[in-house]
């Protein structure tokens, strides 16, 4: 199990959080006096909605700090989780961009700081700022893989390549930038995420963790070879 699962950090200002966003590197100075002065944040409690399905989408998402899910749950109760988004991660483009209402919840795995750019800034951006566009772009067509490898995953593998995959997924330079080698999650979040029990989730940890792929550390998930863990088949 994990030895621990919190550790001390400066906290993050949501000025430093859009300064350091991918999509802000190269916003002009304008454009990013506009985008501090029009976002804001906001607190989620653990297992609090960020938002929910079928709500008007009014803004454009940022973890500040925290760990966020996108889920749905069936008319039983079943639940299907689309992806974790770590802090650094932005989501909710694509139904602002079809000017539609949100398909999926998502729900705050831990105490979470938000960030929420309105409809009108985002759709600003859109107009005036070629770097940003292209920044979606690349931001969709990492999703659209990420989903292919979610439904892969699914269909097709086991729980511990399911588990390793769910880890590798974090490491995207595009959709979570910032990532460390040390994954603060529980395995509690990871079975949330990969669709099983804290128990079965502690169990294919220890099986990666003799493959040499990870090591269970003070502090969360310490990743020791991330291609390993994309490679992975058990």
């Amino acid at each position: 199990m994990l030895r621990c699962n919190t550790m001390m950090h400066t906290p993050i200002g949501l000025k430093e959080t859009l300064r350091s966003a991918i999509w802000a590197r190269d916003l002009t100075p304008e454009q990013m006096a506009r985008v501090e002065a029009d976002c804001f944040e906001h607190g989620v409690a653990k297992g609090g909605f960020v938002c929910h399905k079928g709500e008007a989408v009014e803004n454009w998402i940022g973890i500040i700090s925290g760990m966020v899910k996108m889920n749905n749950f069936s008319p039983n109760g079943k639940s299907v989780t689309f992806s974790g988004v770590p802090p650094g991660g932005w989501f909710g483009e694509g139904s602002l961009l079809k000017n539609e209402t949100r398909k999926y919840d998502a729900m705050a795995l831990r105490e979470s700081r938000i960030a929420r750019m309105p409809a009108p800034t985002f759709h600003w951006l859109l107009e005036t700022s070629l770097p940003f566009n292209r920044f979606l772009l690349m931001q969709l067509n990492e999703r659209l893989g990420q989903f292919i490898g979610m439904v892969e995953g699914d269909r097709l593998l086991d729980l511990n390549t399911r588990v390793a995959r769910c880890l590798a997924s974090m490491f995207n330079a595009h959709l979570h930038p910032g990532s460390d080698t040390l994954l603060q999650i529980s395995q509690e979040e990871i079975g949330l995420l990969s669709g099983s029990s804290r128990q079965r989730a502690n169990c294919a940890l220890q099986v990666l963790e003799k493959c040499g792929l990870l090591r269970i550390d003070y502090g969360g998930i310490r990743v020791l070879d991330l291609d390993g863990l994309r490679r992975y088949e058990g």
